[in-house]
């Protein structure tokens, strides 16, 4: 139960993130006049971030084995470049607010999808009746707090 915790916990914080994120690069994007330059600003810091943590922790040996990986776990990072230059060009004229919301509805759906035929590699889960409630009351309250 502990380490779920801390997962958890983990976990919250990277959510919590997510929208600090968006707000924090959709204003570079608006102050510098381009939503690609602060992307590619984002991603210059975060390389630089991960940079330092493999260093500190596991060290760059596994860098030897990325050639030998299939080509399709290479879409992660065009999905992260995705998020990130879209969050940074809509969330100044939709909203942070707005934008995160649909961010939260596509992570709920595409979640779901992945746990109920256990896409890529995931623990498989169906979608019980209970979760399909969970689910739509999620839904629900992220729309009530969209509205709200």
């Amino acid at each position: 139960m502990g380490e779920s915790l801390r997962y958890a916990a983990v976990m919250l914080a990277a959510g919590i993130g997510i929208p600090v994120l968006a707000a924090l690069n959709a204003q570079l994007g608006t102050r510098i006049g381009s939503p690609v330059v602060a992307a590619v600003v984002l991603f210059c810091v975060a390389l630089t971030g991960a940079v330092v943590v493999m260093l500190v922790t596991a060290g760059p040996t596994a860098l030897r084995d990325v050639p030998a990986q299939p080509r399709h776990l290479f879409l992660a990072g065009l999905l992260v470049c995705f998020y990130v230059l879209s969050v940074t060009f809509v969330a100044p004229r939709f909203g942070v607010g707005n934008a995160v919301f649909f961010v939260l509805m596509g992570q709920m759906i595409s979640a779901a999808l992945i746990d109920q035929f256990g896409l890529f590699g995931a623990i498989a889960r169906p979608i019980s009746l209970a979760r399909a409630a969970g689910l739509g009351l999620m839904a629900s309250g992220l729309f009530l707090i969209m509205r709200g």
